[in-house]
């Protein structure tokens, strides 16, 4: 099981730094539960995804609302294509890159609320599974709480949801890379969506 609080590595490794070999090796080395390669996996799609986050923050109009999981799916495409690194697992780059993606946001959030003396915050818009339809754009820093309350309870449930919204992976996918049934997968996601819309709706 992926750990709902791993800390992002300090040093940011370029994409093109590390041989497809290694990207594969690691990745291979995760589906086996060792988490330590997880980690050191995210230095390899950082820099990518932060280029990706702050092109299209840049171009946020007030009140305009972001779909988190397009960025992932753009950075997939685009590390995947005239990129050196090939990713061999699908589920295991989205779980990654939803954890980076999650960070990068929150920390732009944050930063343009403080600057606004606490005034309109990033939003983003909800796959509709995690909220109903007229309650699809949430706050990004009311949602990252809400996880991290989560994850002081079922640090597993808090991870599905991560990788489900800001991943957009399936269910089948997710409980690839957790290494668990899609019916226990399925279950917590139930589970984990409704205590996160009880925490928004508060």
């Amino acid at each position: 099981m992926i750990a709902s609080e791993a800390k992002l590595p300090g040093p940011v490794v370029s994409v093109g730094a590390e041989p497809s070999n290694g990207v594969t090796q690691l990745l291979a080395l995760w589906g086996r539960g060792d988490a330590v390669a997880r980690d050191a996996l995210i230095p390899l799609v950082y820099d990518e995804l932060h280029r990706l986050a702050k092109h299209f923050l840049a171009r946020q109009r007030p009140g305009h609302t972001l779909q988190s999981t397009a960025l992932v799916h753009e950075a997939y495409l685009r590390l995947v294509g005239p990129s050196p690194v090939h990713f061999a697992d699908r589920a295991h780059f989205f779980a990654v890159a939803a954890r980076v993606m999650r960070h990068i946001l929150v920390v732009h959030a944050r930063a343009r609320g403080a600057e606004r003396r606490g005034g309109n915050n990033l939003t983003l818009v909800l796959d509709e599974a995690v909220a109903a339809p007229a309650e699809r754009e949430v706050n990004v820093v009311a949602l990252d709480d809400a996880l991290n309350r989560l994850a002081a309870l079922d640090s597993r449930q808090a991870t599905i949801v991560e990788m489900r919204f800001f991943g957009g992976l399936s269910i089948e996918e997710t409980a690839a890379a957790l290494e668990l049934s899609p019916s226990t997968v399925k279950r917590d996601w139930i589970v984990a969506k409704t205590w996160i819309r009880q925490c928004l709706e508060v």
